[in-house]
């Protein structure tokens, strides 16, 4: 069977590998994948994908990844697996639009606004079930107030990464892409609106929006919340296929 955008589930014949060729095992709507996805699209990588459905996963892909997540990168004997080291491993090997500095500091900060960022994303994910969402909400604005800060802090273009993007970018953009889209609809108060975040709610989204990565990997308002009720509806089996073709 060939790779195709339809989900692999338990019970499936993994698709035979092409020598030489670049695997991305992936799910549609993760936010860890599309990670990786940008780097790829950014760095215009030939690949193939494989989606995997993350409740009912093949044995085979659990005997390249035994976490069970996704992304992982397959090419002849060589995979990987966890968003930042696929994405690290990929500007390493590709060379062409580097993602990171070859400053020291640079680099190091970057990491550390990368590991911040790490601190958002539970707050938005509860959200939508949380009892006291003023407390994530307080948490959500505290954290864009610090990247609003580093993007003045740095003054020299929309991206953290300049006139270009880095691995910052787009390292954050999956999540922020979600905030945009459906958070508003759990509390409107926890969006980063360009009026209080001239910098990051603002030039930064319009930045990320234009660039040809984002537009390749990025889905809807529509989508992704048709994903999330999908996903509320039946946890186990969420249809992991919505928008493509019968």
């Amino acid at each position: 069977m060939a790779p195709t955008l339809k989900t692999f589930a338990a019970g499936s014949e993994c698709p035979p590998l092409t020598p030489g060729k670049l695997r991305l095992y992936s799910m549609r709507f993760c936010p860890f994948a599309q990670k990786t996805r940008l780097v790829l699209a950014h760095k215009n990588i030939d690949f193939e994908t494989v989606n995997v459905h993350l409740k009912k996963k093949p044995s085979w892909f659990l005997a390249r990844n035994p976490l069970g997540l996704v992304p992982v990168l397959e090419q002849d004997d060589k995979v990987l697996y966890e968003s930042t080291a696929t994405m690290d491993y990929l500007d390493e090997t590709y060379p062409e639009n580097k993602l990171q500095p070859s400053d020291p500091y640079r680099k190091a900060w970057d990491r550390i606004l990368c590991e911040y960022f790490g601190k958002l994303t539970p707050h938005v994910y509860q959200l939508r079930t949380a009892e006291n969402k003023d407390t994530h909400i307080e948490a959500m604005h505290k954290i864009y107030q610090y990247y609003e800060d580093q993007l003045v802090k740095r003054g020299d273009g929309p991206f953290f990464g300049g006139s270009q993007p880095c691995m910052v970018d787009f390292h954050m953009w999956p999540h922020m892409e979600r905030v945009a889209a459906y958070v508003g609809t759990f509390d409107a108060r926890a969006l980063v609106s360009s009026e209080k975040y001239p910098k990051f709610g603002g030039a930064w989204y319009e930045a990320m929006y234009n660039l040809p990565a984002v537009k390749a990997t990025m889905f809807d308002q529509d989508t992704h919340m048709a994903f999330v009720k999908s996903y509320l509806a039946n946890m186990e089996d969420p249809n992991y296929d919505i928008g493509l073709d019968k």
